[in-house]
């Protein structure tokens, strides 16, 4: 569910195809986000999650499962 959820946070954000986006995926060397991408990625995963990801957190996130990790530890 909640890889679902951010999975359609970045299509959404970066315009790509839902099947170009699994766990494996880099936003920035698969998906050619650039950090600005990336933290309106991060900023809707905060709004969508009610979370707060700290800037050194966000840093460590070397893909979408990293994210998914991340948002679960988070809200569980």
């Amino acid at each position: 569910m909640t890889f679902e959820k951010i999975r359609e946070l970045i299509v959404e954000q970066l315009g790509v195809e839902e099947s170009a986006v699994n766990l494996e995926t880099s936003l920035m060397k698969d998906l050619e986000a650039d950090s600005l991408d990336a933290v309106e990625i991060i900023m809707a995963i905060e709004d969508e999650f009610d979370i707060e990801v700290p800037d050194e957190e966000a840093e460590k996130f070397q893909n979408v499962g990293d994210i998914v990790k991340y948002v679960d530890k988070k809200i569980n």
